[in-house]
């Protein structure tokens, strides 16, 4: 009997063991794993929006009171936005997910696609009322009690099918042709837009609209309508309606394009661009400003190319987002620009010339002005019209394509940067120096205040200051537009203000500033870890407001923008600190009201997580956050914002909604700060992931994966997703990997050595601990990743697998390609920048071949597996095609992948997921003994390409 009941016991402790073993992750989780997308919190702060995402599927919008009561969920919503007075949140809906792949497997038109629908949500009682076909909606930043909506195009009604004809039937009398006409310039006819007032649920309808704006009050609403199909009676129109009362007046008609719609915030004045006199195909047309004020009966011209004032050979510029009101109303800019040569149309394109020209005396290669050539023909000059003379004031031009508006434009001085000159040392530099200007608002005219300036320029809320630091002399300096001096400013700081932590060869940059106060009296600026209040004039002495307890607590203590409208900072405000722990990556909040002593727990500054997404109600001491950690996916809490137990509140928090449930059945990890003694003699610091089931007698694979420095990121969720191109750490972990990222810290001239000095060091003390197989080491990473891996198996045989993504094998042949996505050169990568060289190819060629993988690739062993695609934009895909063929020609085992019309980063769902499954295929071919992947075994020849992909055994 005991025999019996003991025997039971074991086979149902194994049975529960058994059910409560957790599975590992597979390429199958991936859509369904979700995030917190959008996140919104009401004015009041009583309510909280936000959408939870899959990967791929279907979303949905919650709609929260802060307290978690629930007040309503709409699946597929987003681009929410709630009222500003608390009452109304409006989103969008998605077609189901479905129905759009199964549109786009069909080959549908985009009119015929599934469309949006639109969702109004009544707060109060939860009411949510839907309408169908909406292509967008608006409400106003303030009072939003109206909301206008525009529908999509109705679809065409098919035409009747015509009876079925047989030799019967009497054949139609013909139809004589159509007398021929002009044929009449193209156009997209408007559709309906809806004017909803959400308190009375009163509707108004406007026919044929094409664009539609409110004022910042939400008084007045612009609407533009055009002509109609088939009626040439009615022509386009802009209307000015004033919801309040009622009204509406047609301002502006008869034109054949107009945009750039702007209003002051009062809605009593409207400027806009439009163009009269050509056809749709003309090569070349002038716009011209036009402007309404309310009383008049329609818009004025204001200016044209030959108004006084314009500079020759100058017209106004077609870009609408040059145009605006300063802040007062009182000033209004637009934009010029140079009347460009008319394209030859004549010659026949068979017979057209198709040519770059390089010059040695252009300011940029011709890849980046070709790459910025459509930015370079919406390039607009700053223009002021002045209304007391009807002229106009040209401030920024050719020289000042670059200029700094101060008080929301109502600034008294504004200020100019110029490099004209200057910009071929861009080539090499990656940046060019410049000038610094103050500017006379009202006359243009302009004052040299700093010559071949390099650094951080930071006007003051109302111009009076420009302070700039200047990255050479790593100093502060302020100008002041009333003395018209420069003086320098925080000098009395003995700690330094720059990144002392700057690793490649340039001048470091500031920590920046934290913002100005009010009325301009004081500045804020950032050190390593503290704030320090900064005197303008520079007599009162600088005096660090946190008292210095970061840098003594290895605290660094940011401010946190709550108010993305706040020009500045009042005397009593009390700001929200981020809190960072460098010592144990801990985060945490703070608060500090300005003119109070600064003072901080500092044994319990900071909680065991990542916070993100800090967000405080506009009208209310209300505030949303997310935390997470390796373990746990980002979540939503809410809280009230007591100043004296913030953070003891944000631990206490419950979240309104944890996304991924469904984590819980599969084997995770755990993420561990890890440090070690570097062959530098640096204690150098990484993470290490390990399996939840981590048993420390076990031998683990470890893969290897790392960029720059990441070990700030220990409390940083990670989804497991099909990546770009970085490795998917929680999908190896779960699956009996250790993962190693360690921090690597450079050596101007030798960034291959560093990269060795800091990865190899740390994989061998790991491998000390005694769960790593030593026999079982892999390495993966992406661009400056790839380069690094390429050149650690030219200097050790310790890692039996490798993955190197856009790696740079031959750093004397890349030193002078071209980055395709942005058209730089890449000189200055390497004397500056992430290369690290520090110096040209002529000065020292023999750092260049010293870190060139290339020269040294017959001493690999390592099997190595090269993703560069053919579209890449950063590194040149040559680069992977030289060291595969090298290692081809060397006998080694290499594969390179490259995924057609990708860029740098896969770009595509479906290549991100194939990538996935190969990467998993190789390192658990090498590392953990599986059968090797077809692809790997026999390749996959072009034969074959599209009907086997080489993912089978």
């Amino acid at each position: 009997m005991n025999m019996r009941i003991t025997t039971f016991i074991v086979l149902l402790f194994l049975s529960i063991a058994s059910y409560a073993q957790k599975k590992p992750l597979d390429h199958s989780v991936y859509d369904g794993w979700q995030n917190i997308a959008e996140r919104l919190i009401s004015d009041d702060g009583n309510y909280v929006a936000f959408t939870v995402t899959p990967q791929e599927g279907d979303g949905h919008l919650y709609i929260k009171k802060k307290d978690g009561i629930n007040v309503a969920e709409i699946a597929r919503g987003y681009n929410a936005n709630i009222t500003d007075n608390s009452r109304f949140l409006i989103c969008r809906i998605k077609p189901f997910f479905k129905d759009t792949r199964d549109a786009k497997i069909k080959k549908k038109r985009p009119e015929e696609m599934p469309k949006d629908s639109l969702a109004v949500v009544d707060l109060l009682s939860g009411k949510i009322t839907k309408i169908a076909q909406v292509k967008s909606f608006k409400i106003a930043d303030e009072q939003a009690q109206f909301l206008a909506y525009h529908l999509e195009k109705k679809p065409a009604i098919p035409a009747p099918k015509t009876g079925q004809t047989d030799s019967t039937t009497k054949p139609a009398a013909p139809v004589a042709p159509p007398t021929p006409r002009a044929a009449a310039d193209p156009f997209e006819e408007g559709t309906n837009l809806i004017v909803h007032n959400l308190l009375t649920g009163d509707t108004l309808v406007y026919n044929l609209v094409s664009e539609y704006f409110f004022n910042k009050k939400g008084n007045i609403l612009l609407i533009e309508t055009t002509k109609k199909t088939g009626d040439a009676k009615i022509k386009p129109q802009v209307i000015k309606i004033d919801l309040v009362n009622k009204k509406s007046a047609v301002v502006f008609t008869g034109f054949n394009d107009a945009k750039g719609y702007r209003m002051d915030e009062s809605g009593s004045q409207l400027a806009f661009i439009a163009e009269r006199d050509s056809s749709a195909k003309s090569l070349q047309k002038f716009y011209k400003l036009f402007y309404h004020k309310n009383g008049a009966d329609s818009a004025v011209l204001l200016v044209q190319k030959n108004t006084s004032g314009m500079p020759a050979n100058f017209t106004l510029s077609e870009n609408a987002q040059a145009i605006s009101f300063s802040k007062s109303g009182s000033r209004l800019f637009f934009g010029t620009a140079p009347i460009l040569p008319i394209k030859d149309t004549i010659t026949p394109d068979f017979e057209r010339v198709s040519v770059d020209v390089w010059h040695y005396k252009d300011d940029y290669l011709q890849p980046l002005q070709l790459r910025n050539l459509q930015q370079e023909l919406n390039r607009a000059y700053l223009a002021r019209f002045d209304f007391n003379n009807g002229s106009v004031v040209q401030i920024g031009s050719p020289t000042f394509r670059n200029i700094i508006q101060t008080n929301e434009g109502d600034g008294a001085v504004f200020y100019g940067v110029a490099d004209e000159g200057k910009r071929i040392a861009s080539q090499w530099q990656g940046a060019s120096f410049s000038d610094l200007f103050a500017i006379n608002s009202l006359t243009g005219q302009k004052q040299l205040i700093l010559q071949n300036f390099k650094g951080n320029t930071y006007p003051s809320s109302t111009g009076k200051y420009l302070v700039v630091y200047d990255e050479i002399k790593k100093k502060y300096s302020a100008y002041n537009s009333e003395s018209q001096k420069m003086i320098s400013i925080a000098a009395d700081i003995k700690v330094p203000l720059f990144d002392v932590e700057n690793d490649v060869p340039d001048d470091p940059n500031a920590y920046g500033l934290v913002g100005w106060l009010e009325n301009d009296e004081t500045l804020l600026l950032y050190d390593q870890y503290d704030i320090w209040q900064i005197d303008p004039l520079g007599t009162k002495p600088s005096i660090n407001i946190t008292g210095g307890l970061g840098r003594k607590n290895n605290l660094v203590l940011r401010n946190i923008t709550l108010d993305r409208e706040a020009r500045f900072i009042k005397k009593n405000q009390t700001l929200l600190l981020n809190v960072l722990n460098k010592k144990n990556k801990g985060s945490g909040l703070k608060s500090h009201i300005m003119g109070t002593l600064f003072e901080i727990n500092t044994s319990n500054a900071t909680l065991p997580l990542r916070i993100s997404a800090v967000a405080k109600a506009k009208d209310a001491a209300v505030i949303s956050f997310g935390t997470e950690t390796f373990q746990r996916s980002t979540n939503i809490s809410v809280i009230d914002w007591k100043t004296n137990s913030i953070l003891q509140d944000v631990q206490n928090a419950q979240s309104l909604h944890q996304p991924n449930p469904q984590q819980n059945q599969y084997n995770w990890g755990t993420a561990e700060l890890f440090t070690w003694k570097a062959y530098t003699g640096k204690t150098a610091e990484g993470i290490v992931y390990k399996p939840e089931n981590f048993d420390p007698n076990k031998k683990y694979p470890m893969i290897a994966y790392f960029y720059e420095r990441s070990s700030d990121g220990l409390y940083g969720y990670s989804a497991p997703a099909p990546t770009p191109s970085r490795l998917n750490i929680p999908f190896f972990v779960s699956r009996g990997y250790i993962v190693f990222v360690p921090d690597i810290w450079y050596k101007t001239g030798y960034p291959g050595q560093s990269a060795y000095d800091y990865i190899v060091s740390g994989t061998r003390a790991l491998v000390a601990k005694g769960y790593v197989d030593s026999t079982k080491l892999g390495l993966q990473g992406q661009s400056w990743g790839g380069y690094q891996i390429a050149h650690l198996i030219t200097r050790t045989n310790l890692y039996a697998a490798a993955w190197a993504g856009a790696p740079v094998a031959n750093m004397t042949s890349a030193y002078g390609g071209i980055r395709w996505g942005t058209g730089l050169n890449r000189q200055f990568q390497y004397e500056k920048t992430q290369s690290r060289i520090g110096a040209t190819l002529w000065e020292k060629p023999n750092l260049y071949i010293e870190n060139s993988p290339l020269f040294h690739f017959p001493k690999v062993k390592t099997p190595v597996v090269i993703m560069h695609n053919d579209a890449d934009g950063a590194v040149p895909w040559y680069q992977g095609i030289e060291m595969f063929t090298a290692l081809r020609r060397l006998g080694k085992p290499v594969w390179m992948l490259n995924y057609n019309n990708e860029d740098h980063n896969l770009v595509e769902r479906r290549n991100r997921k194939d990538i996935q499954i190969r990467e998993q295929q190789f390192f658990d071919y090498l590392l953990k003994g599986d059968k090797p992947a077809k692809w790997i075994a026999e390749g996959v020849p072009a034969v074959l390409k599209g009907r086997d992909w080489g993912l089978g055994y």
